[in-house]
């Protein structure tokens, strides 16, 4: 079954967020994920619209997706991230 990394990715420091954001796709695309929505229009229907940009990157699996986040490539890049932006991650199972 399908598996997603959601983010609600609040950029801070937008010259900062570059190099991560050059390096992510590097990282995302050999663990098997691909990037269904990053950073695009998000356009708000219920609630509180999100404090910045919102990326769905796709997985085959639940392990693959946790795989990505543990895996030390990702650990390794998630410090720039962090450093430039605030924000949410989830791993989300998809629908059956």
């Amino acid at each position: 079954m399908t598996a997603y990394v959601i983010a609600e990715v609040d950029v801070t420091d937008p010259e900062a967020y570059k190099l991560y954001a050059g390096k992510a796709p590097g990282v995302t695309q050999p663990a098997g994920g691909k990037y269904l929505a990053r950073a695009g229009h998000v356009e708000t229907l219920e609630g509180e619209p999100p404090k910045g940009r919102i990326v769905v990157i796709e997985f085959e699996d639940l392990e693959k997706a946790r795989a990505f986040y543990y895996g030390k490539a990702y650990q390794d890049i998630i410090p720039l991230r962090q450093a430039a932006s605030k924000g949410r991650l989830f791993l989300v199972d998809g629908a059956k």
